[in-house]
């Protein structure tokens, strides 16, 4: 059985804003104070793990470690069903050491030239971690397709490119409120709610 988070205090593992503020968005009915590893000047962990949720494991321990709190790591990317999965567990470092979005989309694109198959996946690891070493790790997913060029300006990262199943808008263009509804990080939290926050 998972175990129950009833703490008021979280550090969210991350100096990405737009995670940061998704992941706070999600956590406002539970009451939780909500950290982020920049607030804190926690340092970036270098993420050498072999899969998102490795990757989220290493930098929720990490921030649980430094900042002696709970700790809850995302650990997320684009999949791209042609690129055979690529950019995945790479999907920020596509964009340079600026973490260039626009770049990384093009990158996307170009590698997709040529190419049928449109389909990916955003897929989202969450791994919350306490002080005590204790793990709980969730996957989710989302499936859709890669459009040319990307539309919209809500959202971040991917999001103007990747149009999930059942719409035909892109993740850049939803209100967020929807996004979150239906998102990969959604999937992985509602998993993380159902066996840490509920009661």
């Amino acid at each position: 059985m998972a175990r129950h988070f009833d703490g008021d205090k979280l550090v969210i593992a991350s100096h990405n804003e737009g995670k940061v503020r998704e992941i706070a968005d999600l956590l406002k009915p539970f009451d939780v104070k909500v950290f982020s590893a920049a607030m804190l000047d926690l340092p970036e962990p270098e993420e050498t793990g072999y899969t998102f949720l490795a990757n989220a494991e290493l930098k929720a321990r990490a921030a649980a470690t430094a900042a002696n709190m709970p700790a809850l790591a995302d650990d997320s990317g684009l999949a791209v069903t042609a690129l055979d999965g690529a950019p995945g567990i790479y999907s920020a470092r596509w964009g340079g050491k600026t973490r260039n979005f626009d770049l990384a989309m093009n990158r996307v694109h170009r590698a997709l030239i040529g190419q049928e198959d449109k389909s990916a996946a955003f897929i989202c690891a969450l791994a919350l971690v306490w002080p005590d070493g204790h793990l709980e790790a969730f996957e989710g997913r989302v499936e859709g397709s890669i459009v040319e060029p990307g539309r919209g300006s809500r959202g971040f990262g991917y999001d103007p490119i990747f149009v999930p199943e059942g719409d035909r808008r892109t993740f850049g263009e939803m209100d967020p409120d929807e996004k979150h509804a239906i998102s990969h990080r959604a999937d992985a939290f509602n998993q993380l709610v159902a066996a840490c926050f509920s009661k």
